[in-house]
């Protein structure tokens, strides 16, 4: 019997955590070396933290369903049999989190995911500006710098939709009139552009 106690245990000194893949991580924290998913979850809570902020809206929240998924990560880490990665295993959870924390909301509380074009509700695309503090803010300015690089990709008429919808809050039967169509092709440009900001969303 030879577990794997600490990842330094099988390391050159000069080897440092940031180095090592997160496969080799998962195999040592499965072991029990806490060290590693501690470097785990520093590598991996950056990324998770803005998608679960974009499902909940609230940063209370966020924060508490980031250390949620990851608590619920090392519980049932060593059931992770690698089919993918971490990462995708990881969000998986912290995703589920976040949707249990919204079923648990009044009805009448909207997320990110729940607002369609017809009901006009575009600005909740935009992270919440509650100015709270700087995590917050720096939440804000992530999505927002996202959101802003999704959009300059879009094809030139969907970002011509979108640019009046964000920036003059133009209805639906304005931009139609704006861009000389009609008001269903206005909708359907605008729920294209929804559907592929949402896919290049990180």
């Amino acid at each position: 019997m030879d577990p794997i106690s600490s990842v330094s245990d099988t390391l050159a000194p000069e080897t440092k955590l940031k180095e090592l893949s997160d496969d080799l991580l998962v195999s040592a924290a499965q072991q029990g070396d806490a060290v590693a998913f501690v470097e785990l979850r520093n590598r991996h809570s950056h990324k998770l933290f803005p998608r679960i902020y974009r499902i909940t809206r609230n940063l209370q929240d966020a924060e508490d369903v980031l250390q949620e998924s990851f608590l619920k990560a090392f519980v049932h880490l060593r059931s992770f049999e690698g089919r993918s990665s971490f990462s995708s295993w990881v969000t998986r959870i912290a995703i589920n989190c976040a949707l249990m924390v919204l079923r648990k909301r009044p009805p009448a509380e909207i997320s990110i995911e729940e607002v369609g074009l017809d009901n006009e509700i575009w600005s909740a695309w935009e992270p919440a500006d509650t100015r709270k503090g700087p995590e917050e803010i720096y939440a804000q300015q992530e999505l927002e710098k996202h959101l802003r690089t999704a959009i300059h990709r879009l094809r030139p008429p969907l970002r011509k939709a979108v640019h009046l919808r964000r920036t003059k809050d133009y209805s639906t039967c304005e931009i139609a009139a704006a861009l000389g169509i009609s008001v269903p092709a206005a909708k359907s440009r605008l729920m294209r552009a929804k559907t592929a900001l949402r896919a290049s969303m990180p």
